[in-house]
């Protein structure tokens, strides 16, 4: 008897003794573990660069938030917001009333975020000698009408007009506002991203496509249009005739104070317009 009551007094002291790292784990494990808010974003290649630099403070001041950033499309990015698989859609045009529709009947309420301008700038070969087109020649160009630089003034080459895929916000800006809506000849290249239509038209001297401001640097030429170089201060006034707002949209305006409200509200704070203006876009305050 006594040795039985030994060994359930030795029993409960192992139990005890397990008791209580386990429970001294269980409280340090959830702090240890917490999981991280996640915050997807989905949509333009153009606004990409600004969300994705946006991302990159963040990450230092909200260590608990995972950001994701997904380069698709404006399209693919109001698609994304409207079935739920996105907190915000980038966008490089505003939605369509289609696309209005089908989100209130989803239950979501887009609300747009004006984050930056840009202009859609008409680059090609800094080696071509064309320095500036008419909405018209570009317009032709593309229809297939003008096929060689030198009906241009430019040397005797053919073109190759590159432009971005029909999904794009960057494309449906460009289809409006210069080719006036008019179906593109079969010709066209068509490419996913800004970055792309930049790399082709780097290397390959005949070569015409769009991008947005952003894109543009020293290794392309950007062409006047209408008379008008894409600049920040031609982009801001809307002399530019390809100038364009770019959106962040969430369902409803998001509650005061979440981290969806700080990044869709990032641009309005000095840092965030710094940061527009070192990734080449227009700034909507000057400071």
């Amino acid at each position: 008897m006594k040795k039985q009551w030994q060994k359930v007094v030795r029993l409960a002291l192992v139990a005890s003794l397990c008791m209580v790292p386990c429970g001294a784990g269980a409280d340090e494990k959830p702090a240890a573990k917490e999981k991280k808010t996640r915050l997807q974003i989905e949509g333009s290649t153009t606004v990409g660069p600004i969300a994705k630099a946006f991302v990159a403070v963040f990450a230092r001041k909200y260590k608990d938030v995972s950001i994701t950033v997904k380069e698709t499309g404006s399209g693919s990015g109001a698609a994304a917001l409207i079935d739920g698989r996105c907190h915000i859609a980038t966008m490089s045009r505003f939605m369509k009333p289609k696309e209005f529709k089908k989100a209130v009947e989803n239950g979501v309420m887009p609300v747009a975020h004006v984050v930056a301008m840009d202009g859609v700038c008409v680059i090609v070969h800094p080696s071509n000698p064309v320095k500036a087109l008419s909405i018209e020649q570009v317009r032709k160009i593309y229809k297939g009408e003008i096929t060689n630089w030198k009906q241009l003034g430019g040397v005797d080459r053919k073109i190759v007009a590159i432009s971005r895929d029909t999904s794009s916000g960057t494309y449906e800006t460009f289809h409006k506002l210069l080719m006036k809506k008019q179906k593109m000849a079969k010709s066209v290249e068509y490419i996913a991203h800004n970055e792309q239509g930049r790399n082709r038209v780097k290397t390959t001297t005949g070569a015409i496509s769009y991008v947005g401001l952003g894109f543009v640097d020293k290794s392309v030429k950007a062409l006047k249009i209408g008379g008008v170089m894409p600049t920040r201060k031609t982009i801001a006034s809307g002399k530019y005739p390809v100038s364009r707002p770019l959106f962040m949209f969430t369902n409803g305006y998001p509650k005061l104070g979440s981290t969806v409200h700080a990044f869709v509200t990032f641009h309005l704070t000095e840092r965030g317009q710094e940061v527009i203006e070192a990734k080449g876009f227009v700034p909507l305050t000057n400071y």
